[in-house]
């Protein structure tokens, strides 16, 4: 039986990042002050009936900060998928494992609540292709590429099942993010069920993107090489549809049922980037609620470059 909230999980440095056709201009006057940005976001996340928003902005140039039930936990979605490839890139640092070793793909995995097996169906999947190479090798590479770009689930249980989601977690916290919980693989019903779920605040993902950013979360190398991936995101419909056409952005997108988040480090012009989360619920249409996303965006880039 499937969940009634089905997890279909979705989305050298290059600057090079898809940004949709309908991103918007800025606002003409943007926020002056810290307090009157606070007040602009607050009226725009009322303005969505019943919806529960978590926000963290950190400008990495300034130092300006901004949280909106930053510390209020979310249903992680496909968010969860960054601590993910931050715990592989420091595994290939330690040089126990390699970004070209072969993994034997599978679609079939343990559910944590007793062990017992469950398959990964192509339907619920953004990434359908990759289950036509069940059986075959397939590099961590091309798999955490997946992970993030396509959002894969079946790349990231693979990933998961050869790194243990407890040394996901650790990693995780040991960064600064302590109250993200990465419990399982995605698709697990049973676990579900028992509401044994990954979950993750706004504010501790954007100390994972600012660790990234700063070099922190693995060594320099790796952590260029996570901003590329991020970068080459194919889901760009909230933040990014916010922002002038052509900003590079290096985010990871999440989705449920009624639930839709993005978390992004965002590179203005000629100066550091800053950090923006955005994690929403209770807006059941996900083109809504990409656009409560991307309208905040647009507010947080205009006092970021003002």
């Amino acid at each position: 039986m499937r969940p009634l909230v089905p997890v279909l999980l979705a989305a050298s440095l290059t600057l090079a990042p898809a940004i949709p056709a309908a991103a918007q201009s800025v606002p003409a006057a943007p926020a002056a002050t810290v307090a009157e940005l606070r007040s602009r976001l607050a009226a725009r996340i009322a303005a969505q009936p019943g919806a529960d928003v978590g926000l963290w902005f950190v400008d990495l140039a300034r130092g300006d900060t901004l949280a909106i039930e930053a510390d209020v936990s979310f249903h992680a979605a496909s968010t969860m998928k960054v601590p993910v490839m931050i715990e592989l890139f420091r595994r290939v640092d330690a040089h126990t494992l390699s970004l070209d070793s072969p993994l034997r793909l599978t679609s079939t995995f343990a559910s944590i609540v007793d062990g017992s097996p469950y398959t990964l169906d192509a339907g619920s999947d953004s990434d359908s292709l990759l289950y036509t190479r069940v059986g075959t090798d397939v590099s961590l590479r091309e798999l955490n590429e997946r992970m993030i770009t396509r959002s894969s689930n079946l790349a990231t249980n693979a990933i998961i099942q050869r790194l243990d989601a407890n040394a996901v977690n650790a990693t995780a916290h040991a960064l600064g993010a302590t109250r993200i919980a990465v419990l399982r693989g995605v698709e697990d019903d049973k676990a579900f069920e028992k509401g044994l779920n990954n979950t993750t605040t706004a504010r501790d993902l954007g100390v994972l993107l600012a660790a990234i950013e700063r070099g922190t979360a693995a060594s320099r190398a790796s952590c260029d090489s996570m901003k590329a991936v991020l970068m080459r995101q194919e889901f760009n419909d909230g933040i990014p549809a916010g922002l002038p056409a052509g900003t590079p952005v290096a985010h990871k997108t999440g989705w449920i049922t009624a639930t839709s988040h993005d978390a992004a480090l965002v590179y203005p012009k000629g100066r550091a980037p800053y950090v923006l989360v955005v994690l929403t619920r209770k807006i059941p249409d996900e083109k809504v609620a990409n656009r409560l996303i991307a309208d905040l965006s647009r507010e947080l880039y205009a006092f970021a470059t003002r």
